[in-house]
């Protein structure tokens, strides 16, 4: 016996798990969005970085020791 679905039905069944797992993994849930959310601000940040010239170490420690 073979089970199969169609476009409709595997978005149907796809929908139906979402919404009971933001009803019962509420927890678990936000994590995995959260981390998605991270991990697409850390892409931004990378690529933004690519863009710009780069920043000589001395000048980082100075400003992270609070002497600039």
């Amino acid at each position: 016996m073979q089970f199969t679905l169609d476009d409709d039905q595997t978005k149907e069944l796809l929908k139906e798990v979402l919404v009971e797992m933001l009803q019962q993994k509420r927890e678990v849930f936000y994590e995995l969005v959260l981390e998605i959310l991270e991990d697409v601000g850390l892409a931004q940040a990378i690529e933004e970085g690519e863009e710009t010239e780069f920043v000589d170490e001395s000048e980082i420690q100075t400003i992270l020791q609070g002497e600039a």
